[in-house]
C-alpha cells in the first residue's frame, strides 16, 4: 500500500455510503431410503417468517469469510461440523428480506442420511428432512415441498436452483457419490437410485449400468470388490467400492 492510499484510507468515511447486510445459506442433501431427494431445514422461532421452514444460515461475521460464517451457522443451527460444502451462487434480488437489503450467498453439500445427527439450534424450535420434488427444468412456483410447507424469504428458489445445478453436474462430475452409504461397497443399484432421487425421474437399468461402466470403472473411479450382492435382485450382481480419482 503506498502513501496516498495510506492517507486517503485514514480520512475515508465509510458511513456515506449504504451497505448491504451479506449472509449465507446452507443445503444438506440427501436420499432416504426409499429414493427420494430430501433437504435439511429449520422451522424458524423468531420473527419474519415465525413457523416457516428456512435453509439453515445468517448474516456473517465482520471478520470472518463466507465459508467460516457457513461452517459455523450450519454447525450452530444444525449441529453439523466439519462438513465440506461447495458454494452454489449469490442471491441478491432487492426485496428477498423483508428486515433490509440482504445478500445471500448459498452453498450446498450431499451426504448420506445414516451418517448424520442434526439438532436445532438458536433461532430454529425444529430440523427436518424435507422432501422435495421438481420436475425437470423446473421453476421455483412448480417446487414441490412435503405437506406444503411454508418456505421463508426466497428458499423456494434457492433450492430450485440449487437442483438444477445438481442435476447438470450430473453430466460431467461424479456428485451422486456423496449421497452413496458406503463407498466402499454398494451396488450399481443404490447408485441409481440417486441418480433417480436427484433427476426425479425413473432411468433404465441396462442404460443406467453401461453408464457406470463406461463413466466409473472403465474411467478408474470404481471396481468390483469381487463380492455378489443379492441384496436387490434375483440375478447376482457385483458389488463396488470407489477408487482415488487418477492422478493427471
Amino acid at each position: 500500500m503506498t502513501i496516498s492510499d495510506a492517507q486517503f484510507l485514514s480520512a475515508y468515511d465509510a458511513s456515506q455510503f449504504e451497505h448491504p447486510s451479506v449472509a449465507v445459506d446452507i443445503l444438506i442433501f440427501t436420499v432416504d431410503i426409499p429414493g427420494r431427494l430430501e433437504l435439511l431445514m429449520i422451522r424458524r422461532d423468531i420473527p419474519p417468517f415465525c413457523n416457516a421452514w428456512a435453509l439453515p444460515g445468517g448474516f456473517i461475521g465482520m471478520k470472518e469469510s463466507l465459508d467460516e460464517a457457513a461452517r459455523r451457522k450450519l454447525k450452530e443451527e444444525t449441529g453439523l461440523d466439519g462438513v465440506e460444502i461447495e458454494q452454489l451462487y449469490t442471491f441478491g434480488a432487492v426485496d428477498r428480506d423483508p428486515r433490509t437489503r440482504v445478500i445471500s450467498v448459498a452453498y450446498f453439500a450431499l451426504l448420506p442420511k445414516a451418517s448424520l445427527h442434526v439438532f436445532p439450534g438458536p433461532g430454529a424450535d425444529r430440523t427436518a428432512w424435507v422432501g422435495i420434488s421438481l420436475p425437470e427444468n423446473g421453476t421455483a412456483d412448480q417446487l414441490q415441498v412435503d405437506s406444503g410447507l411454508e418456505l421463508a424469504f426466497d428458499h423456494r428458489q434457492i433450492i430450485t436452483t440449487a437442483v438444477n445445478r445438481l442435476r447438470g453436474k450430473l453430466s460431467y462430475t461424479d456428485i451422486a457419490v456423496g449421497l452413496l452409504q458406503d463407498k466402499n461397497r454398494f451396488a450399481i443399484y443404490e447408485l441409481q437410485k440417486i441418480y433417480e432421487a436427484i433427476l426425479d425421474q425413473k432411468l433404465d437399468t441396462p442404460n443406467f449400468r453401461r453408464m457406470f461402466l463406461t463413466s466409473f470403472v472403465s474411467r478408474g473411479l470404481a471396481e468390483a470388490t469381487g463380492e455378489d450382492c443379492l441384496e436387490y435382485s434375483k440375478r447376482a450382481s457385483k458389488y463396488y467400492r470407489l477408487l482415488p480419482a487418477p492422478q493427471k
